[in-house]
């Protein structure tokens, strides 16, 4: 299997991370990638930084906005440049392992396969590994994740040629999650790779490290994604909190 994937990779201010983020995808174990990263008119030395990796390695494709537009607009447009027959995530502060593109799409050709995630450890703003791990339910149901996310982006990959690009507002929020329903919907199940191919760093500015913002955008996914109407809505985030709360700890595992 020789098909290249593209990497989506919105990048705002992230001078301090970019360079790890960019250096853990140039180390993959398989080569035939492009990496396109869109700057959301960063006001620190990012694009800097980028601009020198990219004129050094093809495979490297920057795109700047004028103006900044939000996360999901700039992942979108990252969507449309891709020509990929695969599509995989990375956000500009997370990591990769170095043979997980390899993996990924080994297990897609052997399960025949058209979406597939793994298991993936956390670190902290400096890079330390913070002994750990997120893993998933095997398989994974769409019942399962309508009620909690629990694809990792920077793991997830997708095959194009079967779900053309999935491309959705550019304003709503936890665009990832939804993302995973649209897929789920549609081929039903899931398998994840049981073990750990990336570091989800958690930054103390990040949307997930509010639990307030954390729970509000959840409740859009009700409300606007799914359109449910305002009472039900409600209902379905207490069962939303529930499974975070009490069912998805079981799967965070210390290392």
């Amino acid at each position: 299997m020789n098909d290249l994937v593209s990497i989506l990779t919105p990048t705002y201010n992230t001078e301090k991370f970019i360079k790890a983020t960019i250096e853990s995808v140039q180390n993959q174990t398989y080569n035939n990638w492009e990496m396109i990263l869109v700057d959301d008119a960063s006001i620190d030395q990012t694009v800097s930084v980028i601009e020198e990796f990219a004129q050094n390695d093809s495979r490297i494709k920057l795109f700047k906005l004028e103006k900044n537009s939000g996360n999901g607009f700039a992942r979108n447009v990252a969507l449309e440049k891709a020509s990929g027959k695969y599509i995989a995530y990375l956000d500009s502060d997370d990591l990769w392992r170095s043979d997980k593109l390899e993996k990924q799409l080994q297990f897609l050709k052997e399960k025949n396969a058209p979406f597939t995630f793994s298991f993936y450890d956390s670190i902290d703003e400096e890079g330390n590994n913070l002994n750990r791990r997120v893993e998933n339910p095997q398989p994974l149901i769409y019942k399962q994740l309508f009620f909690c996310n629990y694809v990792g982006n920077l793991t997830a990959i997708y095959d194009v040629e079967y779900f053309g690009k999935i491309k959705l507002e550019s304003s709503e929020k936890r665009q990832d999650w939804r993302i995973w329903l649209t897929i789920l919907k549609k081929i039903k199940t899931a398998e994840a790779i049981p073990e750990p191919l990336a570091f989800y760093r958690i930054r103390k500015d990040s949307i997930s490290s509010s639990k307030f913002k954390l729970i509000r955008h959840n409740f859009g996914v009700y409300r606007e994604f799914h359109g449910y109407n305002l009472i039900f809505s409600v209902l379905l985030m207490m069962r939303f909190l529930f499974t975070q709360l009490i069912i998805k700890p079981k799967y965070i595992k210390k290392i």
